[in-house]
């Protein structure tokens, strides 16, 4: 019985040891986590606290056939977004806008979906363009 113990709580510590000396899979949940709020949804403190980033909003519809392949395509390679860029994700025009978003839309003059505006932290205007995934992104920001 007390040999059976010890090798209960030996092969207990064993797997514990090997679980916590992953530093590697911790890094990778870490980077996961970074990757994925570098393209979020809109809400007023998600804008405001990207602001120290290159912010780029992107005018998206529900019912848009481009918009829903871009926004899994930004989903899938969040982490190839550099790590200094917000990409936010703006109801516009769908049964999911708010009237924040509305707002948004109408200070950038925005006049249909899938456009992209990249802003500084004043919330001034850098670049826009219309339509594209992660690599237009890419070739697009400044």
């Amino acid at each position: 019985m007390i040999i059976a113990i010890v090798v209960i709580l030996g092969i207990g510590g064993y797997t514990l040891s090997q679980n916590s000396s992953k530093p590697d899979s911790a890094m990778k949940t870490d980077d996961r986590m970074t990757a994925a709020s570098r393209y979020v949804e809109y809400s007023k403190e998600v804008f405001e606290k990207a602001a120290t980033n290159r912010r780029v909003l992107f005018f998206y519809a529900n019912w848009c056939p481009i918009c829903k392949p871009a926004d899994a395509d930004f989903k899938a390679n969040s982490s190839k977004i550099p790590a200094d860029v917000t990409v936010i994700r703006v109801n516009y025009n769908d049964s999911d806008t708010d009237q924040e978003e509305k707002d948004l839309a109408k200070k950038y003059a925005i006049t249909y979906q899938h456009t992209f505006v990249q802003i500084d932290s004043q919330g001034k205007e850098v670049t826009k363009w219309n339509g594209g995934k992660t690599d237009e992104l890419l070739a697009n920001i400044k």
